[in-house]
């Protein structure tokens, strides 16, 4: 039996405003300027800036949070302004460039090709996703390593999207779409380990169905033994002939490991446009963002006073009501566009100054004065969300007398040495690979042996943390590591 009942509830959802600045806070450099040009060539009420305009350095207003982002309703758009006031109101007139011709000459430019992220932002886009979908498949992209890996905590990227943005996904539909990204191009992209990584190839690349039935098995029931080359083993396990056996170990190696390596490392060496600049003058750091070959863009006179010439009018015909719709509308999205522009630019310098000041020993010393630094710390410092930071990091590099780093290098966590000091895990790292770089090739050390070498150096850690950090720099066993 039907029935009809009324329920009253509080809920959030994104405005369109608040969507196209989190979009934007995500663009890297590149990324941003060819989102310009194509909104340029979208609305009729943006155009390209030509001249040069001189205008004084920027000053950071207060941060306003992002769902403080007011929305105008398009139906009392008179009531909230004069187009009259507008076309004489210079705070509009571009988006803030600070251009000069030596400035244009000194900031490095990447060749125009497209990198890996951007390609796999592409494919996202022609998958059939919400909105709201579409916007954790970018987080999920964001986050690949070097080798194309997701190696974050899919949990805790869905119930932070949800905790600040107000975006609300299962689980079971996030596992959904991240399976969906990881049947683009490359296949097996995305994939949270190894194994992940190479049945998802074997499940949509078109392989021997035979020998590829008996590489998932292998793969699926003894995946160890494979690692760690027993083939004797699993020949006995599996009851196969020595020749099959070589078929399908031959199989495996047709798959690509690294579906990244090649594609994301190139991007990050050869075609890398930094975000950020930070130069040393005397004794003081400048920090700028990287945006001064950014087309630079206003609202279109011509069609302000098409608008404003409407509005005189006390009858409009059908055809007059629907351009002046027309026109109102992009009005509001050229308005919109150009104030998240502005809010980007405002919000990503905010943030590196943060990092810089954190990490200010790292910009005079190097690499080994790296401090231990998580989002939330940036996030408490700057008064945004996590969600917000994870966003102007992911995806973006900075340019210093240091070199070009990738924002993630900065926040590792941290352990304490003897004496009481936070180093950071990077540091670790660099301690456990220069060991494992200099110990004996015919009999390598163990866990055991390297955590001990480090406790002697005041830093007690335990052996499966040594092997975490050795699997994440893609370092093998000890065993396997040995030469004859």
């Amino acid at each position: 039996m039907l029935s009809i009942s009324q329920k009253i509830g509080l809920s959030q959802k994104l405005s369109p405003q608040q969507i196209q600045f989190q979009k934007l806070l995500q663009l890297n450099v590149l990324a941003l300027e060819q989102r310009i040009k194509n909104e340029l060539e979208q609305n009729p009420l943006l155009e390209e800036v030509q001249e040069e305009i001189e205008e004084p350095e920027m000053e950071l207003k207060e941060e306003k949070p992002e769902d403080e982002i007011e929305t105008g309703d398009s139906d009392n758009a008179e009531d909230e302004f004069d187009l009259e006031d507008f076309m004489n109101d210079e705070d509009f007139e571009q988006i803030a460039s600070n251009k000069n011709d030596e400035e244009e000459d000194s900031r490095p430019i990447a060749p125009a090709k497209s990198t890996l992220t951007e390609e796999l932002l592409e494919q996202l886009h022609l998958l059939d996703l919400t909105e709201e979908e579409t916007i954790l498949g970018e987080n999920i992209i964001y986050s690949l390593d070097n080798d194309g890996y997701f190696r974050e905590d899919l949990h805790e990227l869905v119930n932070n999207l949800k905790m600040f943005d107000h975006i609300d996904i299962s689980y079971e539909r996030a596992e959904e779409i991240l399976k969906k990204i990881q049947t683009l191009d490359p296949v097996g992209i995305a994939a949270r380990d190894l194994k992940e990584c190479l049945l998802v190839q074997l499940e949509n690349l078109d392989f021997d169905p035979y020998y590829s039935f008996l590489a998932k098995k292998m793969l699926k029931e003894h995946f160890d033994d494979f690692l760690n080359k027993r083939y004797d083993a699993i020949k006995k396990k599996m009851e196969l002939s020595d020749e099959t056996l070589k078929e399908v170990i031959s199989l495996i190696k047709k798959l690509n490991p690294k579906p990244g390596a090649g594609n994301i490392e190139a991007e990050e060496t050869n075609q890398i446009t930094p975000d950020f600049i930070i130069e040393k003058v005397g004794n003081n750091y400048i920090i700028s963002l990287n945006d001064k070959m950014m087309p630079s863009v206003t609202i279109s006179r011509e069609y302000l006073e098409m608008l404003n010439s409407t509005k005189k009018k006390r009858k409009l015909s059908k055809e007059e009501k629907e351009t002046r719709k027309f026109l109102r509308e992009k009005f509001e999205s050229a308005k919109w566009f150009i104030a998240s522009i502005q809010q980007r630019r405002e919000t990503l310098l905010k943030i590196m100054r943060a990092i810089f000041e954190k990490q200010y020993e790292f910009f005079e010393q190097g690499p080994k004065a790296l401090k231990p630094m998580i989002y939330k710390d940036i996030a408490d410092e700057v008064g945004m969300d996590i969600s917000t930071i994870s966003r102007v990091v992911n995806g973006k590099y900075v340019q210093s007398p240091m070199g070009i780093h990738e924002l993630k290098y900065f926040f590792s966590e941290g352990l304490s040495t003897k004496g009481g000091e936070e180093i950071s895990n990077k540091h670790i790292k660099e301690l456990i690979k220069e060991i494992i770089d200099n110990e004996p090739k015919n009999a390598p050390l163990s866990d055991d042996k390297i955590a001990e070498m480090l406790k002697e150096k005041g830093i007690k850690i335990a052996r499966r943390t040594i092997a975490k950090y050795r699997e994440q720099m893609h370092i093998p066993v000890a065993r396997l590591r040995k030469e004859l």
